[in-house]
């Protein structure tokens, strides 16, 4: 399979500021454009991880104030270190002071390739890991990871993880076990599996993704000629709608990696065919998509936390930026995030509201099935920064 290259690229941004990371063999290159103080463009830094990086993450900027910064204080000499978090072939994660390019401390415990790593949105030390030795582990970086949570339940490799934006669970894909699992960020516990989403049985799970508003669950699939996407209720476990593409040759449209925008309106899908499209959410074409190329070897993808750019990682060691449609959200999508990010499905069936208003907040206004003819050549819409 082509997710065992040597060779991983990711990329990803901090929660403030241009910190842009690539992969290339053992060594991670970054670059930091909008510094603290006022300083700019400060260059490249790098450093080997001795290892292949399957995955990486960076951890929250901590603020300013000594006083709020003090878990930091355990695990460097500065108050304002900003971490990151990479996961190596051989099962070790690696703590990195990104300021000073220094290893912090390394995490032992998984057996397997480090596939995928989360920060959730909370502003704490918790880092989430996934590996092929088909468990997740919780570590809290404030005690060096001495203090951890391990979750066991999938038979086979997790190809990726994610975390709602209230950090009340986790979503976990089994490559080959085909198991789409949601678990409790809260009580470290196994809560359901998901069911129903394909419509094949020899298939792949590739990756999957939580909206802002912690509404939707989006998981990737592929199988011979095709590739999907299923959009699940994480709160009821019903699957809302599902986005289907076909194409011409057997067995060249695998799916990566997908990633909702920071406004909760689009998602950014990677192909083999393609290094990037973008689907508006109900719309049955791509709202940006890049020309067909076979050899885009696209790995992963990243919005920008103020969306506008989206940057991909491909097997070959590069990262490329891509001009994001940025589209203004109507008041009507504004105020279902703002409502959905602290209300669940659960509490919001009971309210006495019209019906047209209820399928609009909890999405099922939109269609139940839809074919893209995103494999076409009719249109096409490309921005590459």
């Amino acid at each position: 399979m082509k997710d065992d290259s040597a060779s991983i690229c990711r990329a990803e941004g901090s929660l403030d500021g241009l910190w842009w990371c690539g992969l290339h063999s053992h060594q991670i290159l970054w670059t930091d454009r909008d510094g603290e103080n006022g300083e700019t463009d400060r260059g490249d830094k790098s450093f080997s991880c001795g290892h292949p990086v399957w995955g990486l993450a960076f951890g929250p900027r901590p603020p300013k104030s000594a006083s709020v910064a003090q878990p930091t204080k355990t695990l460097s000499k500065g108050n304002n270190a900003l971490l990151l978090a990479t996961g190596l072939e051989n099962g070790v994660i690696k703590i990195w002071n990104v300021l000073t390019g220094d290893a912090v401390f390394d995490l032992h415990g998984h057996e397997g390739v480090v596939r995928n790593l989360v920060f959730p949105q909370n502003g704490t030390l918790t880092l989430i890991s996934s590996s092929r030795d088909k468990t997740l582990r919780i570590w809290d970086l404030t005690q060096k990871g001495k203090k951890v949570q391990v979750l066991s339940g999938h038979k086979d490799w997790i190809s990726c993880c994610c975390v709602s934006s209230d950090c009340s669970m986790i979503a976990s894909v089994g490559r080959f076990d085909r198991m789409v699992c949601l678990w409790s960020l809260r009580s470290y516990t196994f809560i359901r599996t998901l069911t129903g989403g394909t419509h094949k049985t020899l298939h792949l799970l590739s990756s999957c993704d939580f909206s802002p508003d912690g509404a939707l669950l989006a998981t990737a699939a592929f199988s011979g000629s095709s590739w999907w996407i299923d959009l699940w209720d994480p709160y009821t476990a019903e699957k809302l709608t599902t986005l289907v593409d076909y194409f011409e040759d057997y067995g060249q449209n695998q799916i990566s990696a997908i990633q909702f925008s920071p406004s909760g309106l689009h998602l950014a899908i990677v192909t083999d065919d393609r290094a990037l499209r973008i689907w508006e959410l109900g719309k049955k074409d791509m709202v940006m998509q890049t020309k067909a190329d076979r050899d885009s070897n696209g790995l992963c993808c990243k919005y920008h936390p103020q969306g506008g750019a989206v940057a991909t990682g491909t097997r070959d060691g590069y990262v490329r930026f891509w001009r994001a449609p940025r589209t203004v959200p109507s008041l009507c999508h504004l105020c279902r995030s703002v409502l959905r990010h602290s209300v669940s499905t659960h509490q919001i069936e009971p309210l006495p509201l019209p019906k047209r208003i209820l399928k609009y907040l909890t999405y099922r206004n939109i269609p139940k099935h839809l074919k893209t003819c995103c494999s076409s050549e009719e249109v096409v819409l490309e921005g590459q920064l």
